[in-house]
């Protein structure tokens, strides 16, 4: 039996803007992707020296992650498996295996070598956190709400997870957009219902 689950939570990084459910919190326009990022954490006076090692792709989705769960996430209501990550992209870690090729032509990088998987991005998230529930990454051409709603539906209810962070992070060169929801099965005040019509309009008319 279907049972419904809520979106109480959600995070948009791209055009130089960060969103909170809905709201602009932060924006710093004409700065590139890289120099974006990093105004994004220091407005938000984080603190994480892992974070200057990563790709541009776990920064972003990174970033995502922890204004998400920002005054809004319960960490103590859950067990570390009881939480898990479902992302998906277009363009895979693509930005960063074209970074490692061009260093291979002087001296391969290590660092970057790290990142040439997209999956990091989950493990980066899930370290800093502490959640070790179910984490899943998926390539498609374009945002397909759809998919996530039925696969994170599926978890829940065969009771996988409790809770999931869920949705898009991709990058490519000067392209970036990061859409992310936090998905728990207790309706909290102004959660709506996790569903296809309600990622898409968070996401934005370029899905």
């Amino acid at each position: 039996m279907n049972i419904n689950n809520y979106i109480t939570s959600s995070c948009t990084i791209s055009n130089n803007e960060v969103s909170k459910d809905g709201a602009v919190v932060f924006k710093h326009e004409g700065a590139s992707p890289a120099d974006f990022l990093l105004s994004v954490y220091q407005n938000f006076q984080l603190s994480y020296p892992k974070f200057y090692k990563m790709d541009v792709l776990s920064k972003l989705g990174w970033l995502a992650a922890e204004v998400l769960l920002m005054d809004s996430f319960d960490k103590t209501a859950y067990s570390p498996a009881e939480v898990g990550i479902v992302l998906a992209n277009a363009n895979s870690s693509l930005d960063s295996d074209l970074r490692y090729m061009k260093s291979v032509a002087d001296i391969a990088s290590p660092a970057l070598f790290v990142y040439t998987l997209p999956n990091i991005m989950i493990a980066e998230i899930s370290i800093r956190n502490g959640f070790k529930g179910e984490g899943a990454f998926f390539i498609s051409e374009k945002f397909d709400a759809g998919f996530i709603e039925n696969y994170v539906n599926d978890l829940f209810n065969n009771d996988n997870l409790k809770c999931c962070i869920c949705g898009w992070v991709d990058v490519l060169g000067d392209d970036y957009k990061a859409a992310l929801f936090l998905v728990e099965k207790e309706q909290r005040e102004k959660a709506m219902l996790f569903s296809k019509s309600n990622m898409d309009s968070i996401f934005g008319g370029d899905n």
